[in-house]
């Protein structure tokens, strides 16, 4: 049997054409928005304000959280990638929530099983949850398959997409050890035994400096060569190195850096050095007299130089910025393995009015093709005519028909009528309609 022969289709009309501009064919795309990559630490500032943030408190909570993260990643063995991006997944969710409405702790189990998915280095959420379990309680071994930590697990999936929403989505992160140790073997060059020895040293402590730097949130503020420049020539200043070695680098322009970004990164690490330095790697093995008198020396630098002691300080700009923090439930009943915390109330937020579904597009002049068609639907244009218009007066119709409209304001009866009965407390004064009441039924 012979295949039946397509019928040919009609011509297309003029309304069906396809448009001939190059413009995107669908429903409009909604807002456009380019997401940032860092933050200043004034938006830090404004973002921690809006969730009540306590200094105090949640200051130790940061430094736990990535404590348990690195603790975590070296019991999986997972890469030092790994424990980078988890700890600015941890920062960028804890900006934003407050530790009363999420645990810490779940917080940075939940990061580090979001960030084993980003770098491909997957863990499912019960080997996490188990190394963190083993790691705190060492006396109880247990394994992944133990029934202790369903409902942890599930906890945790959960958590995962509130992570992706508070991110945007946005994998981008910054690994600044690859190249601390390219810098430091140009710095420190395998030829000489000696410089060899001394670049062993200096590394085994910028390393550290650099895990160090993610208990700050340096790496949510500043580019990758700013953080490791900041590495070099505080461990530089720190061990006394010959800064001659350091200038081999040259200037923070030639890496694509700042002068006042690199300070404030260092001033960031000596904060955290003179304040926390048990929780740090590199604290305990320093002299607090050898950090005091190099903090001083940089701050000095930064009056000579007159830079701000955070780039990009603004005095005018307002305290308060428009909330635009997902709408994800609290965790007053959040599952803790190792709960810290009472249970307490939750707060629901509002989303705001620009943010809704993230999309994607990687080439620039197509997203200005779509904003410009978007606000085509958006701007509202209005048409002002005056026209006039007569209308006939109409005679008042008599209130009572067949009646004349008897007033009684011509017989001192000159009582506004606001609603109420017309009855009065004294017979004296009623209303005529009112002699056949009997008392009683006078006045309220």
């Amino acid at each position: 049997m012979a295949p039946q022969q397509a019928k040919p289709s009609a011509p297309a009309s003029r309304e069906s054409a396809a448009p001939t501009d190059d413009l995107p064919v669908g429903p409009p795309s909604g807002l456009s928005a380019i997401p940032s990559q860092y933050n200043s630490e004034q938006g830090l500032r404004q973002s921690m304000k809006q969730i009540a943030y306590d200094e105090a408190r949640e200051d130790g909570y940061r430094l736990k959280g990535i404590q348990l993260i690195d603790g975590v990643r070296q019991g999986l063995q997972l890469p030092v990638k790994t424990f980078d991006t988890a700890a600015i997944y941890y920062h960028k969710f804890r900006v934003r929530f407050p530790s009363n409405e999420y645990n810490y702790e779940d917080v940075a189990l939940a990061a580090l099983f979001v960030a084993c998915k980003a770098e491909d280095t997957i863990k499912k959420s019960k080997e996490i949850l188990c190394a963190a379990h083993n790691l705190r309680q060492p006396h109880d071994h247990k394994t992944p398959d133990d029934k202790i930590f369903e409902a942890p697990s599930r906890f945790t999936v959960g958590l995962e997409r509130h992570i992706l929403e508070t991110i945007g989505f946005d994998f981008r992160v910054q690994y600044p050890q690859k190249l601390l140790i390219k810098m430091v073997r140009k710095a420190f060059p395998h030829e000489d035994s000696a410089a060899r020895e001394e670049g062993k040293k200096f590394l085994r402590v910028a390393y550290n400096m650099s895990i160090d730097l993610y208990k700050t949130f340096a790496p949510i503020k500043q580019a990758t060569f700013t953080l490791v420049l900041a590495i070099l020539e505080l461990t530089a200043l720190l061990l006394d190195t010959d800064s001659d070695k350091m200038r081999e680098f040259g200037s923070p322009a030639d890496w694509h850096s700042q002068r006042a970004c690199v300070l404030e990164t260092m001033l960031d690490l000596l904060d955290l050095y003179t304040q926390f330095p048990k929780s740090t790697k590199v604290g305990p093995q320093l002299a607090v007299q050898k950090v005091m008198d190099v903090k001083i020396d940089i701050n000095n630098i930064v009056a000579k130089e007159k830079h701000r002691r955070y780039h990009g300080w603004c005095d005018r700009c307002a305290p308060d910025v428009v909330d635009t923090r997902s709408v994800t439930p609290g965790s007053a009943t959040s599952p803790a393995t190792n709960p810290s915390l009472p249970g307490s109330g939750s707060t629901k937020r509002k989303r705001a009015p620009s943010e809704g579904t993230q999309r994607f597009v990687f080439d620039a002049d197509e997203a200005r093709k779509e904003k410009d068609l978007v606000n085509r639907h958006f701007n509202d244009e209005y048409e002002e005519h005056e026209v006039e218009v007569e209308e006939t007066i109409r005679d008042p119709e008599p209130r009572h028909p067949g009646r004349s409209n008897h007033s009684y304001r011509g017989h001192g009866h000159n009582q506004a009528d606001y609603g109420w009965p017309s009855h009065h407390r004294s017979s004296r004064h009623g209303h005529p309609g009112d002699r056949h009441r009997s008392r009683r039924g006078h006045g309220y």
